[in-house]
């Protein structure tokens, strides 16, 4: 059983998964019905490599960067909405620590496309700004360390919205 939201129905919800199975479009939905801000870590991300700024394990600055906005958000009591692949348990406890920090619940929510092809479409068909080949969420997946502990699991090769039951988990 998960905890109840925090003070004035606060809460820090991280998306967790692969490139291209639709995170994104689940944040953003997900931070509209909350009337949340949504920070994903993939604009900072390329902004810090634009000025060479790039960490020992990819993306932690930018994992850093967006968990320091994430707080400030929540500091303004606000709920929030955090976009990131989050891959590692090293990136998933800048959440956790910041939940507890801040003293509202964290929710996680990992996401998966369990059509292997329909996932690869996804990838292939993703905009030229965000350039992650399919070769690369390959790579990513095999890198991809298992995240442990309470998490809702959606998979978006399912025909049915997930948005209903998200936001029933997120209560």
């Amino acid at each position: 059983m998960s905890a109840p939201a925090g003070p004035a129905g606060q809460v820090l919800v991280a998306f967790a998964g692969l490139p291209g199975v639709g995170k994104s479009t689940l944040a953003v939905r997900v931070g509209a019905a909350l009337r949340a801000p949504v920070l994903p870590v993939d604009p900072v991300e390329r902004a810090l490599g634009r000025y060479g700024l790039t960490g020992g394990v990819p993306g932690m600055a930018a994992y850093g960067a967006v968990a320091g906005l994430a707080e400030v958000q929540l500091g303004l009591g606000l709920s929030v909405v955090v976009d990131a692949v989050n891959p590692v348990a090293s990136a998933r406890g800048l959440w956790h620590d910041l939940a507890e920090r801040a003293g509202v619940p964290l929710r996680m929510i990992e996401v998966h496309c369990g059509d292997e092809a329909e996932h690869r479409r996804r990838v292939e068909a993703r905009p030229s700004g965000e350039p992650v080949t399919w070769e690369q969420t390959l790579v990513r997946r095999a890198e991809y360390e298992p995240l442990i502990g309470p998490r809702l699991v959606v998979d978006t090769a399912v025909a049915a919205d997930p948005l209903p039951g998200i936001l029933a988990y997120l209560n």
